[in-house]
């Protein structure tokens, strides 16, 4: 009798466990977007008060100077790769299910718009890195500095430079959640061929 009642109860702790476990990726998911929110705010704001006062701005380039809690620690712009990154896989978990529900043809033509996506955020990334080393390289060679977090590149306009630092990091983030997209979106292509073999 114990036994029935041990087993009968199991799907609704399974349950609970479930619920817990959505209740955690919403709120973290909203505790990202917050971050993500206040971060460009505060960079759009403080970019429009630059450009106003210089008629240029570097891309990037505030989020790459500012630390927070205190001069000396993370800059502003690690925390708006991770939150982005986190608060994607939140919103993958919380929407799993509809993906696998839809059909087999949006499925198709989503994993090929994700799958271009990723190779030109990772061709990105990696144009970024190399170029940011080129050029601290040159630093150390030519000028006897370093100056890591003030490289930047004057494409495609020289009148709005990337930040390395920023454009590096955001096309990482970027090539990451892509990625992770495409892996989610060929999962129940990948169990359909298991159960086939």
């Amino acid at each position: 009798m114990e036994s029935r009642i041990g087993y009968g109860m199991q799907p609704r702790s399974v349950e609970k466990d479930e619920q817990r476990r959505m209740r955690a990726y919403k709120i973290i998911f909203y505790i990202c977007a917050a971050v993500m929110i206040l971060i460009t705010a505060y960079a759009l704001a403080e970019s429009t008060r630059e450009y106003l006062a210089t008629g240029k701005v570097v891309i990037g380039e505030v989020l790459v100077n500012t630390e927070f809690p205190m001069k000396g620690s993370v800059k502003l712009v690690s925390y708006l790769m991770i939150v982005s990154v986190v608060g994607w896989f939140c919103i993958m978990k919380l929407g799993s299910r509809k993906t696998e529900n839809t059909s087999q043809t949006v499925r198709s033509i989503l994993r090929l718009v994700v799958l271009g996506i990723a190779v030109i955020t990772f061709y990105e990334f990696i144009y970024n890195f190399v170029v940011w080393n080129a050029l601290m390289t040159t630093d150390m060679l030519i000028n006897n500095m370093i100056r890591i977090d003030m490289l930047k590149i004057e494409y495609p306009s020289t009148t709005t430079p990337w930040n390395l630092v920023f454009a590096t990091k955001m096309f990482l983030a970027a090539f990451v959640i892509s990625a992770h997209a495409f892996y989610v979106l060929s999962r129940p292509d990948i169990k359909v061929l298991s159960e086939q073999v």
